[in-house]
């Protein structure tokens, strides 16, 4: 089959890793990332759209310096060049799932932590799932 056709909610919940890209299109990448508590994405400003939605957890979204408080059925839409970050409020793990538009990873990254993350320059190398 074409495509991704998953529970993502299911998916994203059932996430521990800092990131794992689940597919990406020629256009369009979807990953899911668990942040633990008190931990962040880190402040960061793509050339790209990203749409992030929150599964589970507590947190807040900066987004060029404005903080809102998100929680579990939050969206977030991140516009190209906006300074921003995802940070974990909670005491649980915020579980989320992100879309980049276009894709912004490696096709099939994983990132176990937030360390692997940053210790990684890898970008988006042209290659799609399919």
């Amino acid at each position: 089959m074409k495509g991704f056709v998953q529970d993502i909610e299911a998916l994203a919940v059932k996430n521990d890793e800092f990131r794992r890209v689940l597919y990406t299109a020629k256009h369009c990448q979807l990953v899911v990332m668990a942040l633990k508590p008190k931990e962040d994405i880190g402040m960061e400003v793509h050339k790209l759209d990203q749409f992030l939605r929150v599964e589970e957890g507590t947190g807040e979204a900066v987004l060029d310096g404005v903080r809102t408080a998100i929680r579990a059925g939050f969206a977030v839409v991140v516009p190209a060049g906006t300074n921003h970050n995802i940070i974990n409020t909670g005491s649980v793990p915020l579980k989320l799932y992100t879309v980049y538009a276009p894709p912004n990873h490696r096709d099939g990254v994983v990132h176990h932590t937030r360390a692997d993350a940053v210790a990684d320059s890898e970008h988006f190398d042209g290659k799609t799932t399919e």
